[in-house]
């Protein structure tokens, strides 16, 4: 499926591609769910793909709590820009370097079950109507969430895989 447009599109491939991921993972033996990715990327092991998962989650409730308070949210991140991305990804890989597999599941299904009940509440018209919302600037509240779900579950299966070739 394309990248979604509506609101029913969104909720069908955020579960969908969610769903794909954790079944992929869960198939996997506990040694291959432990085990390290080959040399070359940042996020070494499916616990920090996973983290890196939850950790978009809470920014993205960060930015939506903040922003339908009228107020603007610090997108990506406070003293991040779009940017510095890549070293906000390494504080993230940092931040959950102590984190057990196991938690990491249960934060990210904790978040995706939060990010899925905004969706959930929200009209299409909410959702994708571009500069609806002044702390979406030009774009819709739904690209935000499209990226950090749908999208973002898709490059995180792609990535696992990829590890496992």
């Amino acid at each position: 499926m394309p990248r979604p447009k509506s609101k029913s599109e969104l909720i069908e491939l955020s579960q969908e591609n969610f769903k794909k991921l954790m079944t992929y993972i869960n198939d996997l033996s506990t040694d291959l769910q432990h085990q390290e990715f080959p040399a070359g990327t940042m996020n070494r092991n499916i616990r920090d793909v996973l983290a890196h998962l939850h950790h978009w989650h809470t920014m993205i409730l960060q930015w939506y709590d903040v922003g339908m308070k009228g107020e603007k949210p610090d997108m990506p991140a406070k003293g991040y820009t779009w940017k510095t991305t890549p070293e906000l990804n390494r504080w993230i890989f940092n931040h959950y370097d102590a984190t057990t597999l196991d938690e990491a599941k249960s934060l990210l299904f904790e978040s995706y079950q939060q990010v899925q009940k905004i969706i959930s509440k929200h009209s299409n018209e909410e959702l994708f109507e571009k500069k609806r919302y002044k702390w979406t600037g030009s774009t819709s509240m739904g690209s935000y969430f499209v990226s950090a779900t749908s999208s973002h579950y898709d490059w995180a299966l792609k990535l696992i895989k990829k590890a496992f070739k």
